[in-house]
């Protein structure tokens, strides 16, 4: 649901002034970030022993001072000690700076992280120097005014290092006001031993995914393909990539809603006859999201389905999975003359524009984006790096060999619509497209959604 603020106990919504300017640059700014930029996750001799005159908290350690960052990011499980086990590697690096790491409510409580992250930035006092959010928050956030813009901090070289979808979904009115931290995509799980006996290969065509599908369901499995579409965040995320793949837009980049063109209708249409018209997936796919979606197929009652990445972990392990050593994940399909797309997920980094010390903020946020912080933070935590660098790694491969699976997925990653009111527009649409696959009038239910959509945004 959308969050609001609230101001001696009553609800409001959160103003949008434009994104703050910039300071301008030290020397040292421009120094710190171009070593950073170029390799270094601990800083070089000559960095940490800089003294400066910037404001900041302190904390005595290291044979000095050092300036304290708080990082405010919700609640991952993973490491020894979860995320300041992890801030700790950092802190371990150098003497300038000493980061405490804030926990927010995890993720899967992502309205409560939400709300709780929306309020420390808008005290603008210091409390948060960095901060993680989920991706389809952050135009909300820059559009308040609550975040410090990073075009000036990130090289041109440095964001070609990331995922596009993501550098993308980082941008908010041509400013770059976030940096890719991880990421998440929806890809094609199979049944490989499936595959094999009926002498095929993963689909790339939507209408080939139709056709496979009935074959298994006709002679291997009682259900063809498995997707989600509850009506709840989880259907946007499919929706996206259905209509990603058909070169379709809900909300083109010039900002007019588009989601009643005839490629929308036509993806949208194509979800609806999965059920009705194919029958390759059970009207119970109305009703789910990821888990009641996963556990038939891991059950080995499915022979494709549509996931995010930690599912082939789940499929490999033998306490809850039958299929164990049998499935394997490509790209989703797409329509004819379209191309594959996934929707992505994931939380990205940013530097609140209320920090006191800016240049600590930017040097630590350097580092979490950095080739080994990304490395570590994906064997420990299990979340897939947004470097693609990163994906050649052979510790990778070893400990985390579904995510290199899955990096032709992360690269045809597509943000969902890019709003500063994207809360309201996923409601309005959650019921609109829920409304059109269950009762079908697919065309007329879209041209009312995009008059409501229009009025939103």
């Amino acid at each position: 649901m959308y969050a609001f603020l609230r101001v001696n106990g009553v609800a409001v919504e959160p103003h949008h002034p434009p994104i703050r300017p910039e300071p301008p640059w030290t020397r040292r700014r421009v120094v710190t970030a171009a070593a950073t930029a170029l390799g270094g996750l601990a800083a070089t001799p000559a960095l940490t022993a800089c003294g400066g005159d910037e404001s900041g908290r302190s904390v005595a350690g290291g044979g000095g001072s050092r300036r304290e960052l708080t990082f405010a990011c919700a609640a991952f499980t993973g490491g020894a000690a979860g995320m300041q086990s992890f801030a700790d590697r950092y802190n371990a690096t150098q003497t300038r700076y000493r980061v405490t790491v804030r926990n927010l409510p995890p993720p899967s409580s992502s309205t409560e992280c939400h709300q709780q992250l929306t309020q420390l930035l808008a005290r603008e006092d210091g409390t948060v120097d960095v901060f993680a959010q989920d991706v389809v928050w952050i135009a909300e956030l820059a559009a308040a005014g609550w975040v410090h813009p990073l075009d000036s901090d990130v090289s041109a070289a440095l964001r070609r290092s990331f995922f596009p979808g993501l550098v993308e979904a980082c941008t908010y009115r041509d400013r770059l006001v976030a940096l890719p931290w991880y990421v998440d995509a929806g890809g094609l799980y199979y049944r490989t031993d499936l595959m094999r006996a009926l002498g095929r290969k993963p689909p790339t065509d939507w209408y080939e995914l139709a056709d496979l599908a009935a074959e298994m369901e006709h002679r291997r499995v009682p259900m063809g393909y498995l997707w989600q579409a509850k009506q709840a965040e989880i259907l946007l995320c499919d929706l996206v990539e259905f209509i990603a793949s058909n070169r379709g837009h809900i909300i083109d980049p010039s900002g007019a809603v588009r989601v009643d063109s005839p490629a929308c209708v036509e993806a949208v249409q194509f979800m609806r006859d999965l059920v009705y018209r194919y029958k390759v997936s059970p009207s119970e796919v109305f009703s789910w999201d990821e888990e009641p979606s996963r556990r038939p197929f891991t059950a080995g009652r499915v022979g494709m389905m549509r996931h995010w990445s930690y599912v082939y972990g789940v499929s490999q392990n033998p306490d809850q999975s039958k299929v164990v050593g049998k499935v394997d994940v490509a790209p989703l399909p797409s329509f004819p003359g379209g191309t594959s797309s996934s929707c992505l997920g994931g939380y990205q980094l940013g530097v609140a524009a209320g920090s006191r010390n800016k240049e600590g903020a930017m040097d630590f946020l350097h580092w979490l984006a950095g080739t080994e912080a990304q490395l570590a933070f994906a064997l420990d935590f299990g979340n897939a790096p947004s470097r693609a660098s990163v994906y050649g790694e052979k510790k990778l491969a070893e400990g985390q060999p579904a995510m290199v699976k899955l990096k032709e997925a992360f690269g045809n990653g597509v943000p969902r619509p890019v709003t500063p009111h994207y809360s309201r527009v996923s409601l309005a649409l959650q019921s609109a497209v829920s409304r059109a696959l269950v009762h079908g009038d697919v065309r007329a239910t879209l041209r009312s959604a995009r008059r409501d959509l229009e009025a939103i945004v």
